[in-house]
Order: structure tokens, then C-alpha cells, then sequence
């Protein structure tokens, strides 16, 4: 009963964080630049772009360690690398999320 209430609770976060999906050409210019960035394997303007990213609040389905990696979108205005960033996943799957990882949604390919 305790398992299953605790993988409920992952389910049901993983839900709420996910708040729906973005279609490619909904995406703000630099989202786009980074995505071809991305599938073109670089180059890529910051250091800690494909870092792995660990997904401890559990956010986006849960997967092995190293299964996703991080990358950062430019946001104009903002000092350093500012709160847009693409999450990939091992599969070929990508998250966009503009508020540093508090909300992610899918981004839908054509």
C-alpha cells in the first residue's frame, strides 16, 4: 500500500509540473536556435550546457541518472544564463521550461 501511495504521489507530481506541451513554433527564437543547437551536437555558448541534469524534484518522468541533460535557452536582458532552458532526454524527447525548472512543458515536433 505504501509503494503504491508513493509512485501515486510521483505520478500525480510529474503531472502537475508538466504543465501541457508547446509546439516547436510556439517557442521563443531562442528556444528554437537552441534545439537545432542541440541536434546538431553544438556548438553550445555555455559551459554547463549538456550537463546532466538529475531532475531531484522529480519534475519530468523519472529516468536513470544521465538520462536527461540541460541546456540553457538565451534570455535577453538577463545577467548570466538567465531562467530559460531545454531539457533533453535520452529517448528524444525535450522539455522547455522558462522559469528555471519550476514548470516544464513537452515540446511537440511536427
Amino acid at each position: 500500500m505504501r509503494a503504491a501511495l508513493a509512485a501515486l504521489l510521483i505520478v500525480c507530481s510529474t503531472a502537475l509540473a508538466l504543465s501541457g506541451a508547446v509546439r516547436l513554433d510556439e517557442l521563443p527564437p531562442q528556444a528554437r536556435e537552441t534545439l537545432a543547437r542541440i541536434e546538431a551536437g553544438g556548438p553550445f555558448p555555455y559551459a554547463r550546457d549538456g550537463a546532466v541534469f538529475s531532475n531531484r524534484e522529480r519534475q519530468l518522468p523519472i529516468r536513470e541518472r544521465g538520462y536527461y541533460r540541460e541546456y540553457t535557452v538565451k534570455t535577453p536582458g538577463a545577467r548570466g544564463r538567465g531562467p530559460r532552458r531545454i531539457v533533453a532526454g535520452h529517448g528524444g524527447e525535450y522539455y522547455y521550461s522558462d522559469d528555471h525548472y519550476r514548470t516544464f512543458r513537452r515540446i511537440i515536433r511536427p
